[in-house]
């Protein structure tokens, strides 16, 4: 063999070395990652090739699966009432990745989550049957929430103050999932949902955080009373009418400029919505009180999971006094979502224990079997104490009985409610944000809502908490205590 094929060959040699090294390396420690690859058509192909676990709310599924003929993915997803439920289900797509409850139980209801093998499955390296996931939620009072919000652009939520069970998680305008189930057709929907300008896809109830206005005036009263700065909701304040911004030459005005809000007691000042007495009450309790009780409510936690992953509700930091002013009336950069704001009123219900908010009660197997439960798991702490809740459940219910919040009225029960009307847009040119949480009791039953209502169809000068939001609340409520 001379000296040049004698080369040639040990460099074939190291070429076929370096792809069998190559082969090791993609099928060792890269083939997870390329099996994992949501590009990947096999996964596509594996996770439809039989039918899903299901998304229970009242022992009823929501979800199914339909067999299809005209395609290498034998089933595709299905929804009941889809419109009604997507906050709550999400959707999962041949064509896209799942979201929501579909997302975060994918491995289970597609039955590759490890806790679902059996023997045999491991034996034969099969699938396992999926598993389904019962969910909290209450239909009267989704779809009580989902019907009264109509036409409006907004969202609502329901907690069951004592168990921390999310009753009802509405966002408006909706959109049916089934629309982006079939490979086939869901390009289209997806470009005419993603090019809708009230951004159907988005969960408002969870993941829009907005200025809470004036119901953001229930935390700082809970600070002034956890503080010892007033003793009772029916102890004069030191709040004079106006009240000039510190620092500056502003005057904060009230809405109803004939309301009794200088010196006005706690009580008066929610029933009647001063913002004289909250925004002075904020400076005097300063930035750091303020920001610590609404840190207990919620605020400020980058990870609030109900399982679906809530987005962050905000107390600023860093700010001057006229800014700490305005955040005692819920503007400046206070945020905040439905679910925190009823939180809140969850909290001030349940004699000041705020239980963890969860819309998942369990999830299990096939035969039916308990894979976790969260309601076992839902944790208690104490947000204010017994006597300020008392208090403050007291002061809310008379912002029903004769104040702001008179459209949330139930005969026969208990309700207590605050209205808020936040600012939007730059010098609020915008149409106002209308708020409302509350609490309802009745016969041993007990509900805390939050609503809030982004746009409509009513005139400027209509929009109100208790003229847009406080009938969704009242209709939620009824749907809860009725049931």
């Amino acid at each position: 063999m001379n000296k040049t094929i004698r080369r040639a060959s040990v460099f074939a040699l190291l070429l076929v070395f370096a792809l069998l090294i190559r082969a090791t390396w993609v099928q060792l420690y890269e083939g997870q990652a390329l099996a994992d690859d949501n590009d990947n058509r096999r996964n596509a192909i594996e996770t439809y090739s039989s039918p899903l676990g299901n998304i229970i709310v009242a022992g009823k599924a929501v979800t199914g699966s339909e067999k299809v003929t005209d395609s290498d993915l034998a089933y595709k997803r299905t929804y009941t009432n889809g419109k009604l439920y997507a906050a709550v289900t999400g959707y999962a797509s041949q064509a896209y990745a799942p979201t929501q409850l579909e997302g975060i139980y994918a491995d289970l209801l597609n039955g590759t989550d490890s806790r679902l093998k059996t023997v045999m499955d491991t034996v034969t390296n099969q699938r396992a049957e999926p598993g389904d996931v019962i969910t909290t939620i209450d239909p009267a009072v989704q779809k009580a929430a989902y019907d009264a919000l109509g036409d409006k652009k907004g969202a609502a939520v329901a907690i069951d103050p004592t168990t921390g069970k999310i009753l009802a998680v509405v966002s408006t305008p909706s959109y049916d999932p089934s629309s982006l189930t079939d490979a086939n057709t869901a390009g289209s929907a997806w470009k005419q949902l993603n090019a809708d300008s009230d951004k159907p896809l988005t969960n408002r109830a969870l993941r829009q955080p907005l200025p809470p206005g004036s119901t953001f005036k229930l935390v700082v009263a809970s600070a002034a009373l956890e503080d010892g700065l007033y003793s009772s909701v029916d102890e004069k304040t030191q709040s004079p009418d106006p009240y000039t911004l510190p620092g500056t030459t502003t005057e904060l005005a009230n809405e109803n400029t004939s309301a009794p809000c200088e010196n006005a007691t706690i009580r008066t000042a929610l029933q009647y919505s001063c913002n004289n007495v909250f925004a002075k009450m904020a400076v005097d309790l300063g930035q750091d009180k303020v920001k610590a009780m609404a840190e207990k409510f919620g605020f400020n936690d980058a990870a609030q999971d109900v399982p679906v992953r809530a987005y962050e509700s905000v107390y600023p930091s860093g700010m001057d006094k006229s800014s700490t002013a305005l955040t005692g009336i819920g503007q400046y950069d206070v945020t905040a979502t439905p679910l925190q704001m009823a939180m809140v009123s969850a909290a001030i219900a349940n004699g000041g224990k705020l239980v963890t908010p969860h819309m998942v009660s369990t999830i299990t197997d096939n035969g039916g079997d308990v894979l976790k439960n969260y309601d076992d798991e839902a944790s208690t702490e104490q947000v204010v104490s017994s006597d300020t809740a008392e208090q403050l459940q007291s002061a809310m219910q008379t912002v029903v009985e004769k104040g702001t919040g008179t459209n949330a009225l139930i005969n026969g029960a208990t309700v207590g409610g605050k209205t808020g009307t936040a600012q939007h847009g730059e010098n609020n040119s915008q149409t106002p944000y209308a708020w409302f949480t509350s609490y309802g009791k009745a016969d041993g039953k007990e509900v805390a809502v939050a609503v809030v209502v982004e746009q409509s169809n009513a005139a400027r000068s209509e929009v109100s908490g208790n003229g847009l939001a406080a009938p969704v609340a009242k209709a939620m409520m009824e749907a809860a205590l009725k049931n």
